[in-house]
């Protein structure tokens, strides 16, 4: 009766090895490790910097108009006073009549030369004109002046003198000596009038 014992023991070895492999560990892979990814923290600042604005804005012009230069006013004409110390008589033809004179170097000048006789032509139908025996100063005189009627002048560019029966413009380089106190009329005649100019004492 070998057989069945054979096969007993052949049993038994069987568990024995099938108990063997059940109980020895089970080779494992060795875990893979994982890279660990760094952590950046970032902090924002706890007191940020202040924002200053202006406390004053810059001033605005008022005014973007473009300055326009002032004009220039044209000189003052000035005329120096008359006096009655200074005082002459022109004796002409028919007539005889008186003047008052201002007090200037051109009128000292003008008395210097008295007493005259003159021939007073017409010029213009305005004035009757004539020509002195020498130029007049015309020291601090003005540049020129508007001549009404009876002012006796001296025409500085001609170097004569010029009695206006007629009103008139203004003109460069006239400088008035005097006026006639009245009976202008008697010089307002076509042509020329002699005449006598001589300083009254």
């Amino acid at each position: 009766m070998a057989r069945p014992h054979n096969q007993i023991i052949v049993l038994i070895l069987a568990v024995v090895f099938v108990a063997a492999c059940g109980s020895a560990p089970m080779p494992t892979s060795p875990p893979t490790a994982v890279p660990s990814t760094p952590i950046v923290t970032v902090s924002a600042p706890t007191n940020p910097p202040p924002t200053v604005a202006p406390t004053t804005a810059p001033p605005t012009p008022t005014n973007t108009a473009t300055p326009v230069p002032p004009t220039a006013a044209p000189p003052t004409e000035t005329f120096p006073e008359r006096t009655d110390s200074m005082k002459i008589r022109i004796t002409l033809e028919d007539a005889v009549i008186t003047a008052t004179l201002t007090d200037s170097k051109t009128t000292q000048d003008f008395i210097s030369l008295l007493p005259l006789t003159l021939t007073l032509e017409d010029y213009a139908g305005t004035e009757k004109i004539s020509d002195l025996p020498k130029k007049l100063s015309t020291e601090d005189a003005p540049s020129g002046s508007d001549p009404a009627v009876g002012d006796i002048t001296y025409y500085a560019p001609w170097g004569n003198l010029a009695i206006f029966y007629r009103d008139f413009g203004y003109a460069s380089g006239l400088v008035i000596l005097g006026k006639i106190d009245g009976g202008i009329e008697a010089l307002n005649v076509p042509g020329s009038v002699k005449a006598t100019i001589e300083l009254l004492k």
